[in-house]
């Protein structure tokens, strides 16, 4: 898949299970993401997916779309939050630079969990 034309998307949808399973991993047990109780009392409502988590989709589409390739660089913004059971729409697409990729996590009204950009590095022999 030639870089500069890619846009590839994914649809998403994170339990809680998967905050929790996620939780254990990464040894991030703040209450925000792990406990209904605790959350369902602060700004949010409930609990929300640790952002890391989102990215993690975002890595692994591109891995798919490019196996063997490296991630160089990253930033990213976490503007609103993604709640369990809710559908997300995971999007990477290529600039016309360098590997450079915006990047995107999607609620179904529209607003962004996630933005940011992401570079890989290809290696010769990983290029279709």
């Amino acid at each position: 898949m030639a870089l500069n034309k890619a846009r590839l998307e994914q649809a998403v949808t994170l339990s809680q299970q998967d905050f929790d399973d996620f939780a254990e991993i990464s040894g991030d047990h703040n209450p925000i993401h792990v406990d209904p109780q605790y959350a369902s009392v602060t700004r949010f409502g409930a609990t929300v997916s640790h952002g890391m988590l989102l990215f993690s989709h975002l890595r692994a589409l591109i891995a798919r779309s490019w196996p063997g390739a490296t991630l160089s660089m990253q930033e990213l913004m976490f503007p609103a939050p993604a709640y369990a059971g809710e559908a997300l729409t995971v999007i990477v697409e290529a600039q016309q630079q360098d590997a450079l990729f915006t990047t995107r996590v999607v609620k179904a009204d529209g607003s962004i969990c996630l933005e940011g950009r992401a570079r890989i590095h290809i290696a010769e022999e990983n290029t279709p």
